[in-house]
Parts: structure tokens; C-alpha cells; sequence
């Protein structure tokens, strides 16, 4: 089971969600991925122990002048214009690059070989029987999807992989999202929280995912957000009302069930809920295809 933790916008609760869901379920069961790259915290709250790094890096053409003749024939095929052809001169921009290869296949002198840039670092680490992997993008890079594929491709190693994803809706958030059995919709029942949800529900309903909600401080604000689900059919998992012990344990890196043991059973009926939901589709679809 594949369960992605996602939210419309940043601070809704997003990550103590995934941490404290992660904890209730029992850590022996869950491989924890922290895919929000550009700013990962899990690991401040999980506390585990860096066992190995890894290097992430992208493929990036790189040009002989000897053999290049300026045909443009790579400017041509790159839909993200990272390269260039200048008085006969190929000017290769790495910032742009996706590493698709497409110039490389297309260079009729062969003047375009593979070289590579750095990306980002991943970590692995156990918190007692928790593993966790997750990584941090490098200063001043924007691509980010690549070094989150490369933490998903340590999902399924145990019975429940939880990934914690980027906010927003762009492009990495559907890297993280992609290919979950499950996504767990976290929002704050606010004009602002209320308006990035339904973005992000957008977002899911096009990938063709199950989705619920959890709405955080759900005492506080208005009640939009459960008149949009009741309409709509979206499932409300869970809500978690504002209490100041949560948010002192926050302030401490605790995870609050670890203070407030009584949530562990509220965060296994919302897994419970999941399971089913998700049983029932496999069911309805002949099994789960993906």
C-alpha cells in the first residue's frame, strides 16, 4: 500500500500527519519517503540515524567543437530550448536540461556525448524500526522530480510506504503523487486552505487516485471545507481540532501522539478507512494495476 501525503498549500499540517500517521501504524510496517526535497523536516521530528548517502545526478549533453558543425539539428528537437545554436556555435544551458537524450540521438556528426550534473542528495536512515529515506535538493536547482523518482524507487519495501509530499500543485508534487494506491489531502478549513484544496483535488482527480481529507485545526475558521466535501463525496478521514499540546509538542520536534497516545487509535481507523476504500476499488477494477 502506497499512501501519498499531499496538501494544496505549505502549512497545513501536512508532515505531522505523515510522521504521526507513521508512528500509529507501528514502524516495523512503514517505509517513510520524504519527497518534499527543496525543504524536508520529517527527519526532525523522526530523529533517524544517517546510515548512507547517495549522489543524485541528471544526464546533460555535452558538446565536441571539433566534431560539431552548428546544424541546429539538437536546438531543434529541445522543447525546453537548453540549447542553443549561435553563428555555427551550440551553447548548451544545463539549468534547462529534463535529460531526455534527444539531441544526442539526433546529432548527425556525433559531436554530443552524455555528461552529467548534480542534483541533490539522498539519505538513508532508521529511527528505531523506522526507515526513512529522503532527500535535499541542491541549492539553486530547480528540478526537483528527478531526485524525488529516485527516493520512490525504494517504495513497496514494506507493507505500507508513506510519502511525504511537496506542497503546492506543480510538477513535483505529481512526481510524489504518482503511481500511489492513496492520496491524503491535508488542509485548514481557511479561505486560503480551502482555495489550494480544491486545487490539489484537481490534481488527484486527474491522475485517477483515491483521495480523502484531513483537516487540521479543524475548530478553527470556517465550515467550507466539510460543506465541499459533503457536496463533492470526499471522504473526511480524520479531524484534528486545535489543541495548544499538539502545537508545544510541535514547537519541541515531538510527534504528538508520542504525548497525546489517545490519537494512535484515531490514525489507524484513518488507515483503516483507506485500506478499505482502496480494497473495494481493487475489487471494482479486478485488482490493483498499478
Amino acid at each position: 500500500m502506497v499512501i501519498t501525503i499531499a496538501s494544496g498549500k505549505g502549512g497545513t499540517g501536512k508532515t505531522t500527519v505523515a510522521v504521526n500517521l507513521a508512528l500509529s501504524l507501528g514502524t516495523e510496517r512503514v517505509m517513510f519517503l520524504d519527497c518534499d526535497v527543496e525543504e524536508p523536516n520529517a527527519y526532525l521530528f523522526l530523529n533517524p540515524e544517517v546510515e548512507k548517502k547517495e549522489k543524485v545526478y541528471m544526464p546533460i549533453p555535452k558538446v565536441d567543437d571539433s566534431k560539431c558543425e552548428g546544424c541546429g539539428e539538437c536546438a531543434k528537437i529541445c522543447q525546453f530550448k537548453a540549447i542553443v545554436v549561435v553563428n555555427k556555435i551550440t551553447l548548451i544551458f544545463p539549468e534547462l536540461c529534463h535529460g531526455c537524450g534527444g539531441c544526442i540521438r539526433v546529432c548527425p556528426t556525433k559531436a554530443i556525448s552524455e555528461s552529467h550534473r548534480e542534483l541533490g542528495e539522498i539519505f538513508f536512515g532508521k529511527s528505531k524500526d523506522l526507515e526513512m529515506i529522503w532527500g535535499k535538493l541542491r541549492i539553486g536547482e530547480p528540478m526537483a522530480p528527478p531526485v524525488i523518482k529516485e527516493i520512490k524507487k525504494y517504495k513497496n519495501k514494506k507493507e505500507i510506504t508513506l510519502i511525504d509530499a511537496p506542497p503546492g500543485t506543480s510538477c513535483p508534487v505529481i512526481a510524489s503523487i504518482k503511481g500511489a494506491d492513496y492520496t491524503i489531502l491535508v488542509t485548514e478549513p481557511t479561505p486560503f486552505g480551502f482555495n489550494d484544496l480544491k486545487l490539489a483535488v484537481d490534481v488527484v482527480k486527474a491522475l485517477k487516485i483515491p483521495f480523502g481529507i484531513v483537516i487540521n485545526r479543524s475548530d478553527l475558521g470556517t465550515e467550507v471545507v466539510k460543506e465541499y466535501a459533503k457536496k463533492n463525496n470526499i471522504p473526511i478521514l480524520l479531524e484534528i481540532p486545535f489543541d495548544e499540546r499538539i502545537a508545544k509538542a510541535y514547537s519541541k520536534g515531538i510527534p504528538f501522539v508520542e504525548e497525546m497516545p489517545e490519537y494512535k487509535e484515531k490514525f489507524i481507523k484513518l488507515y483503516d478507512k483507506i485500506e478499505q476504500e482502496v480494497r473495494e476499488k481493487n475489487e471494482r477494477t479486478g485488482g490493483n494495476k498499478r
